[in-house]
């Protein structure tokens, strides 16, 4: 198994409120219901550390977690699930938005998708914004557990649209967390952390 240790460090309710530090950010996005904080919780191998609710949408914020040294995670909260109001679904895009189009440290995007519906409009369009910024895409269909192996190829087929080979990923069978974790470290962060330290 691959080192990975993550500590939680703070959160923020704008891009103001962010840490102020060197190292490169990895952000990690996707539906409300794809099993984030359950896929974040195995990567780190610590079962409490992002909390796990049975109501999808429960994170509001930007949660950041140092991972060794010069890395760092940024769990985004949920989108196009969540049972809330206008109001708040409006300020919990303009938070992601400014964080993706203007955080100097977000060297990467793991974009997290359920296996068995594959990247709808929302998730193409959260990649073509970061693509936009020369901001590495992630790809990551989880739930794979829930796949047939008769599944899989056609599972494969609808990433299609994403330009990259997902990584396969659950959080119950554990599943591609390794193959995540390497992916997540080999991020080329000189490009970000060469812009947080012109900040």
């Amino acid at each position: 198994m691959i080192r990975f240790t993550a500590e939680f460090v703070s959160s923020a309710f704008a891009l103001d409120g962010c840490p102020r530090w060197k190292r490169a950010e990895v952000a990690l996005a996707g539906r409300s219901n794809v099993g984030k904080s359950s896929l974040l919780n195995a990567l780190a191998g610590v079962k409490g550390l992002a909390r796990t609710s049975k109501t999808p949408g429960r994170t509001r914020c930007l949660n950041f977690f140092a991972v060794g040294d010069r890395l760092a995670l940024c769990d985004l909260p949920g989108f196009g699930y969540a049972k809330m109001g206008h109001e708040d679904a409006a300020k919990i895009a303009s938070m992601m938005h400014e964080y993706i189009h203007g955080r100097v440290n977000l060297a990467a995007i793991a974009i997290l998708i359920d296996c068995r519906r594959g990247p709808q409009q929302d998730e193409l369009d959260l990649a073509a914004m970061a693509a936009a910024r020369d901001i590495q895409v992630i790809p990551v269909a989880t739930k794979c557990d829930k796949l047939r192996p008769s599944e899989r190829a056609a599972a494969l087929k609808r990433f299609d649209a994403m330009r990259v080979r997902p990584i396969f990923c659950s959080a119950t069978s554990g599943e591609g967390i390794d193959d995540l974790r390497r992916r997540i470290l080999a991020v080329d962060r000189a490009g970000a952390v060469k812009r947080a330290e012109a900040r």
